[in-house]
């Protein structure tokens, strides 16, 4: 590209591999799998590999033959459904990314071999302590859970993650396959889960009144909330509660049926608010980069009909955040200093071309700028935030910054974390969902037990090939859990046709302007659907302009539900005002 350069193919050496996930068309002359993705070709099926496929339904199909000059044969391998239903739609989504639902026997029988007995011998002892947990309702999987005390005029917090590492040995079958899972997938209807149910929900997961390993990290800060310091061991816990962000959130409020419920953890959970306040108001302080995206929670009810509520973001879920993020930054701390193999998690600041982007769009809102783009610090972001905070285009801003900005990733070097503000930072806190967690907690009891050059030489040869490939994973996680979301707000907003929402502009371009509402969904509204105008489109303000009205990011709009496009994947909305 950008010159005049050309190339000729001589060979093909090895081909894709990837099976095809598309809608099969069945006429009386031909079987044509169309795929998903359209960078794909299409496939005729003879008749004899349609394994039962019938037209209009989604599959998967393995190519089998490229004859020259003609399109590729293939065979159909899995009937998903009918074009166009949920679960089909969803399951073709699934196979496309090459995730997978089923275990390996060979895993599945060593998680079934596993012992179950919890002793307390060659650990610290904290089954006395008012330790609980603190997750969403739906949660099954609890790999952390907390405990607040105050002691001499300091805050001691223990951040007690399930070890993992117990049960899941190095390059054991479950190992092998929880590497190549990389991370837990999590969709409205069902979990991928990186380990099997058997150590996901039963042995590693911290359950209320159940014996549970763990390693603590221990941390003690003064009033002020700076972290004085912090020492991780090996523990046994009993997790006191199961408790849930609404109801910890109502506990916060004073709200009375929940102070009756928790009346033995009332004091802690005030402790946690303090806490959770003050290591809040110092990591601003620091320029921890506060981004507000919000993020539909998309689920079934019991009846089983998708419900999509409006965000929600209460104190309970910044307390587990910052007190995660604490735990993350002093074991990277221990890692660091002791020169220990370390899948840090890095996010490099943003590139100066992106930074220029944003600060045009940024004037474009009337919102000042820093001057150099070429230097941009997580204090200049956090100024633009609090700048917007209360203005219409808040939303917007937090989208478009996250956008500018380096995706985080893994990485054996540390490299800081921009959005953070924190000179060293890796993943510990969920090691049952995230391979690069369950990598940290060996490598830590290695060095617990002195085996330092043991870490280095098992650990550290894979460092690099690990960083690459759990973000990757990672990436492909994201994208169908997102691809996957986009379809469930699909299929919510077709039963809302003719129904009428107040939203906020989101997008612009010179075809279309786009609208989010209140639940997170975005819409389209087609340039054609406008009212009659002569519009000019302003890229360096992202901005319609007409001769009677303009449109702009932020701007407050009503709209009426008009259509849901699946092949575009788009809900289309009529502008009433």
């Amino acid at each position: 590209k950008g010159t005049e350069d050309e190339a000729v193919i001589l060979s093909v050496t090895a081909r894709n591999p990837k099976p095809v996930v598309g809608t099969l068309v069945v006429d009386r002359r031909l079987a044509v799998v169309y795929p998903d993705d359209l960078r794909r070709p299409a496939v005729h099926i003879p008749r004899g590999l349609l394994n039962g496929g019938r037209n209009g339904q989604k599959v998967v199909c393995v190519i089998t033959a490229y004859p020259k000059g003609r399109a590729p044969l293939g065979k159909v391998e899995e009937i998903l459904g009918d074009e166009g239903s949920l679960i089909p739609e969803e399951d073709s989504i699934i196979r496309a990314y090459g995730l997978k639902e089923e275990f390996p026997e060979e895993a599945l029988k060593e998680a079934r071999r596993l012992d179950t007995a919890v002793f307390a011998e060659g650990r610290v002892d904290l089954r006395g302590r008012r330790v609980i947990t603190i997750d969403g309702e739906d949660t099954r999987d609890m790999d952390d859970a907390v405990d607040l005390t105050f002691k001499e005029g300091k805050f001691v917090l223990g951040v007690h993650i399930a070890d993992v590492s117990r049960y899941v040995k190095y390059n054991s079958a479950l190992d092998r396959e929880a590497y190549e899972r990389g991370t837990s997938v999590y969709f409205p209807d069902r979990v991928l889960p990186m380990l099997p149910k058997e150590l996901s929900n039963g042995i590693c997961s911290l359950n209320e009144g159940e014996d549970r390993y763990a390693l603590t990290c221990e941390m003690t800060f003064d009033d002020t909330g700076r972290r004085l310091n912090y020492e991780i061991y090996e523990s046994i816990i009993n997790s006191r509660h199961k408790t849930t962000y609404s109801e910890i959130a109502a506990l916060c409020e004073g709200e009375p049926n929940a102070v009756e419920k928790y009346a033995d953890i009332l004091t802690d959970v005030a402790l946690m608010r303090k806490l959770y306040e003050l290591l809040k108001s110092r990591r601003a302080e620091e320029g921890c980069v506060d981004l507000d995206v919000k993020e539909a929670h998309i689920y079934l009810d019991e009846s089983g009909e998708i419900t999509i509520p409006a965000a929600e973001r209460t104190v309970a879920h910044g307390m587990i955040e910052q007190f995660m993020i604490a735990a993350n930054e002093a074991v990277a701390d221990f890692m660091q200093r002791r020169k220990l193999p370390c899948l840090y998690r890095i996010h490099e600041p943003p590139a100066p071309e992106k930074v220029k982007e944003f600060f045009e769009f940024l004037r474009g809102l009337g919102v000042d700028t820093p001057g150099d783009c070429e230097d941009i610090k997580p204090h200049d972001f956090s100024r633009i935030l609090a700048a917007v905070k209360d203005k219409p285009c808040f939303d917007v801003v937090n989208k478009v910054m996250l956008r500018s900005m380096q995706k985080a990733r893994y990485c054996g070097d540390n490299k800081g974390h921009f959005g953070l503000a924190s000179p060293c930072y890796c993943h510990f806190t969920s090691p049952i969902r995230r391979y690069p967690d369950l990598f940290v907690h060996r490598v830590i009891k290695c060095a617990l037990r002195g085996k330092y050059e043991y870490a280095k030489d098992t650990y550290g040869g894979i460092l690099k090939s690990a960083g690459i490939d759990t973000s990757e994973r990672e990436r492909v996680a994201e994208s169908a859990e997102r691809d996957v979301d986009d379809l469930y707000k699909l299929a919510y907003m077709s039963q809302k046709i003719g129904e009428e929402f107040y939203g906020v502009i989101s997008g612009v371009t010179a075809h279309a302007l786009f609208c989010q509402l209140d639940n997170t969904i975005e819409g389209m509204i087609l340039f054609e659907d406008l009212p009659h105008d002569k519009y000019e489109f302003i890229p360096e303000k992202l901005a319609l302009r007409g001769t009677r009205r303009t449109f702009k990011i932020g701007d407050s709009v009503k709209i009426k539900v008009a259509a849901c496009d699946l092949g575009r994947m788009k809900v289309i909305m009529d502008l009433i005002e």
